[in-house]
């Protein structure tokens, strides 16, 4: 199996937003931090409704990417706490939060200086 740094990583992002979107995750955001920090090339993040809901959406990323990309975590936490679930794909890190958290930390606006683009979505 390989990690997202050994295949595409625009090609990760853009499969990861689809597993994403295919649990209704609220409010993506693709985050890029290539040039501004080393701490991974893209931050994707999202909200969930529920603890129920963050925990879908971070299982469809992870069942998803093995199966389909055999691609797997780095690094994963934040499942018990169902606040905010952190998969770590090396280069790209996923986000998923409740929207309480989310406003909370702002990391969109940590990383202001990046290039963050929202998803759109048709739900």
């Amino acid at each position: 199996m390989t990690d997202a740094k050994n295949g595409n990583v625009e090609e990760n992002v853009q499969r990861i937003l689809h597993h994403i979107m295919e649990k209704k995750g609220e409010d993506i955001v693709v985050i890029d931090l290539r040039g501004i920090s080393s701490v991974a090339d893209f931050f994707i993040i999202t909200t969930g409704s529920t603890g129920i809901h963050l925990k879908a959406i971070a299982n469809e990323v992870r069942e998803k990417m093995k199966k389909e990309h055999d691609t797997v975590p780095w690094h994963v936490e934040g499942y018990e706490g169902e606040k905010w679930i952190l998969i770590d794909y090396v280069d790209i890190v996923v986000h998923i939060l409740d929207n309480v958290t989310r406003e909370y930390y702002s990391l969109e606006n940590l990383w202001k200086d990046a290039d963050i683009t929202r998803v759109e979505t048709d739900y």
